[in-house]
């Protein structure tokens, strides 16, 4: 049997992504115990109902206390006071991680509150779907995602060595990243196609044209991705947009110019340059399948709920 890597790691904030850490860590015998914690108490006894922590905790503090490692799965506007909370609470020698998709915003808010002796590793896995709370989680989630290390200036590199060996024991390739390039490259990849998606699901909406019956009727699938994407949850991607805004805003002007682009290639007849560009995005679209990013497998291959 595996040894486990962290006798004790405590989980705050039990949606999506921290219920699927809670399964992928038992599968692969990570660590000795789990301790949870969320902030309301319905979704507390929901994780108690379902078992998925070894002890569910009413504070924050209580969960964390004598923890190996303390990952904050919060909304990223919430994890300066989260961590503000639990900082007297924490051991010599423990690590604090997050799973927040912004990078920066997170550093900046979390990093003064960390109590001397403790380490300090940020991550993003890059794996998600559109449902959330701690029934949503399974242990597949990860398997052959990528998950983002961000290690702070002055981390103890055996620190991030550990958090790297859990990730990969849940079955995430690994890699590091400094933080402004992170958020740059998921203001690409993430966050801007999100605000898009939202955005083409609003507009359904407000055409009232088109209706109701016939956009769920007849969506193709297309805007079927559209609508799984927009069907995320709203507080998380509200607090990205804050707090990743100028390399957001980056990426969409330029996407605002390309559209005029095509526009104007649609109004003038230009199919030429139609052809061209459409060859060119399908190139990068045969790429992410070869890299084995995505599958044709319902759900993006990431397999079901447990």
């Amino acid at each position: 049997m595996t040894q486990p890597v962290y006798d004790r790691i405590a989980l705050i904030g039990l949606g999506l992504i921290a219920s699927s850490m809670a399964h992928a860590i038992r599968r692969g015998n990570l660590a000795g115990e789990i301790t949870g914690y969320a902030r309301s108490e319905a979704t507390r006894e929901t994780a108690r109902r379902i078992n998925l922590c070894d002890r569910i905790s009413d504070t924050a503090a209580d969960a964390v206390e004598d923890a190996d490692l303390v990952v904050l799965c919060v909304p990223v506007g919430a994890m300066g006071p989260v961590m503000e909370e639990i900082a007297p609470k924490l051991k010599p020698g423990a690590t604090v991680s997050d799973v927040g998709s912004v990078k920066r915003h997170v550093i900046e808010a979390v990093q003064p509150h960390i109590p001397q002796g403790v380490h300090f590793v940020p991550a993003h896995p890059l794996a998600g779907t559109e449902h959330s709370g701690p029934e949503a989680g399974f242990a597949e989630l990860y398997d052959n995602r990528w998950c983002l290390l961000v290690p702070v200036e002055g981390t103890d590199p055996d620190a991030v060595e550990r958090l790297r060996t859990l990730w990969e024991g849940m079955g995430a390739n690994v890699d590091e990243m400094d933080a402004d390039h992170h958020d740059l490259v998921l203001a690409v990849t993430s966050h801007a196609p999100h605000l898009i998606a939202y955005t083409m699901v609003g507009v359904a909406d407000d055409l009232r044209r088109v209706t109701d019956s016939e956009v769920i009727k007849y969506s193709a699938a297309g805007f079927r991705d559209f609508t799984r994407i927009a069907a995320s949850d709203p507080i998380m991607w509200r607090d990205v947009f804050l707090t990743n805004k100028d390399a957001t805003l980056e990426i969409l002007g330029r996407f605002t110019e390309e559209l005029f682009a095509l526009q104007r290639a649609i109004r003038t007849g230009d199919g030429e340059h139609l052809h061209d560009y459409f060859t060119r995005t399908r190139a990068i679209r045969r790429g992410i399948i070869e890299a084995g990013q995505d599958t044709a497998a319902p759900n993006f291959g990431r397999g079901t709920k447990s």
